[in-house]
């Protein structure tokens, strides 16, 4: 097992007894997501270490650059309180980045889907849309799962 796998388990974990305890889970899932995202797209461990290690988490117009595409990434996952179901993908902010990946994660950080959007086709697909839903989403590349 990779230092990375355990890494993001125990990162998962403290989220979640923290979530018991407290009753809302610390805001993780960006974090999370990035890496996983960057895990989709084949950037391995080292490269995303190398790249993340002198990036704050407020970077402006994209999460991360891999062989040169600017990588936008945007997740979602439910508290697995009543009334939390997904219904809002969230729309991107800005069209500084090449590719957006969508990801919905389970009440456990465990990916169910994830979808993938070239700049271009999302701005014509949801630029004059006010909100976005899974089912939108999904008319993307399928980069994982699938609903």
């Amino acid at each position: 097992i990779k230092m990375s796998d355990i890494l993001r388990k125990q990162l998962v974990e403290t989220a979640l007894q923290w979530q018991k305890v407290y009753g809302v889970a610390p805001a993780i899932t960006s974090t999370v997501s990035e890496y996983d995202a960057a895990r989709m797209i084949g950037m391995s461990d080292d490269e995303y270490s190398s790249y993340m290690t002198d990036k704050t988490a407020v970077a402006r117009g994209h999460d991360f650059i891999y062989k040169g595409v600017k990588y936008q990434i945007k997740a979602v996952r439910p508290s697995g309180k009543p009334g939390s179901h997904i219904t809002n993908a969230g729309k991107a902010r800005n069209y500084e980045w090449d590719i957006l990946i969508w990801i919905r994660y389970n009440v456990n950080y465990e990916i169910e889907e994830a979808w993938l959007w070239d700049r271009a086709s999302y701005i014509n697909h949801f630029d004059e849309k006010k909100r976005i839903s899974p089912d939108d989403i999904r008319q993307g590349k399928e980069l994982y799962g699938g609903y």
